[in-house]
Formats: structure tokens, C-alpha cells, sequence
């Protein structure tokens, strides 16, 4: 039977998040998670996947403490309450240019994606149309999913199976799940691939909380940089590109790892549960 393997939440939107043995989901999704996010004047939302101009926000780590109040570790080892004002002027330093920490979601946010040299980075419509910025960074612009800092899905997922592949396609990569940044790491306990690729439009039960399989996540060029410990690698999407380019939506083969989860029913979710698909509304075999 698969099981839940690892936990995680981030709650500072592009920063280091932490691990956590439980979680109650919602149908915000994971409870604490991307509740905050960095912005600037412009109404940029603080987004690793442009390097160049928030990049250094993965050297930062969000987490709760003690009292369930956010925390935000500075690259200095320096923890600052979310709310701290210094807070601003720590990361506005750290970025060179004024920026703060929000709650609230602009109404008219703007999320900034590098475009990477690739193919299936980024849909072929969308790279005609991109435009190079101040950084001197091929961009594209969009938007947060509505009323929060999430990119698409409530919750994202990451199978031992996917990442066992591309271990096997690019041996002299580190394929350590926290690169693409998951809420739930699955073992499915099959042999490498993407089992989750069939699972599309399947509800799926985790511990007490039920979801819909959404859509593969298409891959940005966050899990090439540094995180934590783990050095930059350009090779680990050029790795996804080549062994895993397949459609989403209309917008054509794109390099994708994971999936995205919507929420049905709110719950809790436990390292060690179980994963059930459902297909029809009907269970089938655990995973």
C-alpha cells in the first residue's frame, strides 16, 4: 500500500519551508501554507521562479513556532516574527530594493516567471510573447490563482516513483523532493515513472482528507537552485525536459513533475497514511 512519506508546508510563499508529521488540510489547502507572501511596490508577488530579482528569498526559511505565530530565518540565522517591521528592512536589504511581507493578496498581483532556454519550460505561445526585464531576464507575467499566493493548485504532490525515474535518466543529480518544493511525497511502492500521470481527473484519499487530481505541474526553473544544502543544478530540469515533456491543458507538452490537488473534503493528513484512488467515486486497490 503507498503511503505519505513527508509533509510540507511554506509559509512565506518562494521561501524554505519546513517538514511537519501532520497537517490539517483545508479547502485552502494545507493549513499555514503560502499565507504570506513577499511584495513589492509594484505589485510583484515575491516568486523564485524569476531568479534574478527574488531568488535570494530561498536562502530565507518560514516556519511557525512554539505559539503558532510564522517566523521568518534570515541567511544570518536571525528569526523575526512575520509581522516584525524590521522584518522589511531586513529583506529589502537582502534584495536591494524596498519590499515587504503581506497577508493580502493584491488585486492586481503580478507573478514574474523566468523563461528558460529549454523547451517545454514554458507553453511556445508564451515564450513568443515574453519580454526582458530590468535584470536583463527573458520574462513572463501572470497572475496568482485568486485570493491567494498560490501558482495553480491548492496542494502539490511529488511521487518516490517520478523521482526514482529521473534518478535513473541523470544519475549526477539530486533529486531530493524538497527541490520541487511538494506538500505530500508519496511512495507509491511501484518501480520509476510517473504513475501519477494516470491519476488525472481520479479523486484521491489521503489519511482523512480527500482531493481531486487536477493537472501535471509544469516544472519552472525553481529546482535547479540552491536550497538549503542542496547546490544549484541546471541539469535537473534539462533532465525533465527530456524524459518528461507531456500535454496540459491547450497549452501543448510541457515539462512536468508532479501533479496539482484541489480539496474536497477537509481533514487531517499524517506522515504514514495511506493513499486510496477513486476513480468514479468508486475505491480502487490502495496504491
Amino acid at each position: 500500500m503507498g503511503t505519505v512519506v513527508a509533509l510540507y508546508r511554506y509559509p512565506v510563499k518562494s521561501m524554505l519551508g519546513e517538514a511537519v508529521i501532520a497537517a490539517t488540510v483545508t479547502e485552502s489547502g494545507l493549513s499555514g501554507d503560502r499565507v504570506y507572501a513577499v511584495l513589492d511596490g509594484t505589485g510583484a508577488v515575491g516568486s523564485a521562479k524569476h531568479p534574478r530579482k527574488w531568488g535570494q528569498l530561498l536562502r530565507c526559511r518560514s516556519r511557525f513556532d512554539e505559539s503558532d505565530a510564522v517566523r521568518v530565518v534570515l541567511p544570518d540565522g536571525t528569526a523575526l516574527p512575520v509581522e516584525d517591521p524590521d522584518l522589511d528592512g531586513e529583506l529589502s536589504a537582502l534584495l536591494g530594493r524596498r519590499v515587504f511581507v503581506s497577508a493580502v493578496v493584491p488585486e492586481q498581483s503580478r507573478l514574474e516567471r523566468a523563461v528558460p532556454a529549454y523547451e517545454g519550460g514554458v507553453p511556445e505561445a508564451v515564450r513568443e510573447s515574453a519580454t526582458v526585464d530590468a535584470t536583463g531576464e527573458s520574462i513572463t507575467t501572470g497572475g496568482v490563482a485568486p485570493g491567494t499566493f498560490f501558482d495553480f493548485g491548492r496542494v502539490h504532490l511529488v511521487t518516490t516513483a517520478a523521482l526514482d525515474r529521473m534518478r535513473t535518466v541523470y544519475p549526477a543529480g539530486d533529486f531530493d523532493a524538497r527541490r520541487f518544493r511538494p506538500n505530500l511525497v508519496v511512495n507509491t511502492l511501484d518501480g520509476p515513472g510517473f504513475p501519477e500521470d494516470a491519476w488525472v481527473g481520479s479523486r484521491l484519499r489521503v489519511g482523512e482528507a480527500l482531493f481531486r487530481v487536477l493537472v501535471p505541474t509544469p516544472r519552472c526553473v525553481i529546482p535547479t537552485l540552491g536550497h538549503d544544502e542542496l547546490p544549484p543544478d541546471p541539469g535537473i530540469m534539462r533532465a525533465v525536459a527530456r524524459d518528461h515533456r507531456i500535454p496540459v491543458f491547450d497549452l501543448g507538452r510541457l515539462s512536468c513533475l508532479g501533479v496539482y490537488l484541489d480539496v474536497l473534503e477537509a481533514g487531517t493528513v499524517r506522515v504514514g497514511d495511506p493513499i486510496t484512488l477513486e476513480a468514479t467515486g468508486r475505491p480502487r486497490d490502495p496504491l
